[in-house]
């Protein structure tokens, strides 16, 4: 990044009230040796934010505190705010219109026009279990297995798959390598399958992603291929990165308009993953925003 662009960013930043060193210019300079800690307290942050927006935490410090307020009439009013918002958020029809709104629209596979050098598949659909020893499928899955129903189809000539340890706890469980295992162990041919392991996060999936495609496929049609809600800041990601890409979205959460009683007006435990889930795409946005990731 140019200097003209960093001061002007400090100077965003100063004029907002806060003030930051950025490691989207440090991370082009790899000999920084402060660069580990700016990388680590973002991802630390990232990780306490995504918790905290959780609507679950919302109602419960709404609950807890109707329960030891002193004042009746603060009690009463803290727990009509936690009826409210706990129907909000539970409530079906409301997340599936604001999660339509924000998902990038699927298309058939018939839809897409040409053939592409590789597919990209982002991470966060699988971890492999010692235990069992086995591969453990997480929700996300489906962002390989609709770029693996691509693969055959021919409409991908390669697979790459981006993504290392989004864990605090873990860090060296590596997501990369099992699905390239997984590929292999059902006949994916190994000279067609790419991995990146290194990255943490979206904006890291993109910057490390990059170098590989233009060594794999310099100046090559690329297919994105990951969740409808997170293809809004993955593509951006990508394309901040140098990365055009056309996009394949998967896992949608959203579906059609239902005017079904127990859909409208019955709570559904379910409706707050949703909402975890859009909260941690619009949280996102926001920082990566704010540090010029997209």
């Amino acid at each position: 990044m140019h200097s003209r662009n960093k001061e002007g960013f400090h100077h965003i930043c100063k004029r907002r009230g806060f003030a930051v060193t950025l490691p989207v210019f440090l991370l082009e300079y790899p000999g920084n040796p402060n660069l580990k800690l700016y990388i680590a307290m973002f991802f630390l942050f990232s990780k306490l934010l995504e918790f905290l927006i959780e609507p679950v935490m919302w109602i419960l410090i709404l609950l807890l505190l109707a329960v030891f307020s002193s004042n009746a009439v603060r009690r009463k009013r803290f727990l009509i705010a936690t009826l409210l918002v706990y129907c909000f958020f539970t409530n079906n029809f409301i997340v599936n219109e604001f999660m339509h709104a924000y998902e990038y629209p699927a298309v058939a596979d018939s839809q897409l026009a040409k053939t592409y050098d590789i597919g990209i598949v982002l991470g966060g659909m699988m971890s492999y279990d010692p235990k069992l020893k086995r591969v453990q499928f997480d929700r996300g899955s489906d962002r390989l297995f609709q770029g693996l129903n691509l693969y055959h189809e021919g409409r991908i000539k390669k697979i790459l798959v981006v993504g290392g340890s989004g864990s605090l706890l873990l860090p060296g469980n590596l997501e990369a390598p099992v699905a390239r295992n997984y590929l292999i162990a059902i006949g994916v041919p190994p000279s067609d399958i790419l991995i990146e392991s290194r990255s943490r996060n979206t904006h890291e999936n993109a910057m490390f992603a990059k170098p590989i495609l233009d060594s794999a496929a310099p100046g090559g049609n690329y297919l994105l291929i990951t969740s409808a809600s997170h293809m809004p800041r993955a593509y951006r990601c990508f394309l901040k990165a140098g990365v055009h890409t056309d996009r394949f979205s998967v896992d949608r959460y959203s579906g059609s308009m239902k005017f079904q009683f127990d859909y409208m007006f019955l709570p559904d435990k379910s409706a707050l993953q949703e909402w975890d889930v859009l909260l941690h795409e619009w949280m996102g946005d926001v920082c990566y925003k704010l540090l010029g990731y997209i």
